[in-house]
């Protein structure tokens, strides 16, 4: 597992990244990117063109990767035009890539006081336990084809 996420990143970030994460071997790609591009209003085109992009690199490097895409949303303040184009994004990507997907990833903690930090953005501990438990209903059933190929 390696954990190439970092703190304010967004999908332009992870993609200058993807050099150096494609140096070690990658059967599961989780790729959970667009929140922060959300929270600053960023072009919405450029968002779904930097995660196309990982994906066809990643599968370029590594034709038989597995891949889940967690689903984000747009804050409300944003605009119901950008909230609704942002939020389909995930879907589309994961229909357009044979991927898995986590429809929301905050699923659950969103708007949960007691999940989220004084931020109100960022999961407690707890959060993040619910965070991956959502992640994890759809990783479990992608990583066991990816074991037996490893067989």
């Amino acid at each position: 597992v390696v954990n190439a996420g970092e703190s304010g990143g967004t999908s332009a970030g992870g993609l200058r990244r993807l050099d150096w994460i494609l140096q070690q071997p990658v059967s599961v790609l989780v790729l959970e990117l667009g929140a922060n591009d959300a929270l600053r209003g960023q072009d919405l085109d450029a968002t779904r063109r930097d995660l196309q992009e990982i994906i066809d690199r990643t599968r370029a490097a590594y034709p038989e990767v597995d891949i889940v895409i967690a689903g984000m949303q747009a804050p409300p303040n944003l605009g119901e035009r950008y909230t609704t184009e942002f939020r389909s994004i995930f879907p589309e990507l994961a229909r357009r890539n044979n991927a898995a997907l986590v429809p929301f990833l905050l699923e659950g903690v969103a708007a949960v006081r007691e999940l989220n930090q004084a931020d109100g953005i960022h999961p407690t501990a707890a959060g993040q336990r619910r965070l991956a438990d959502n992640v994890w209903k759809v990783l479990e059933p992608v990583l066991i084809p990816v074991e037996r190929r490893k067989g």
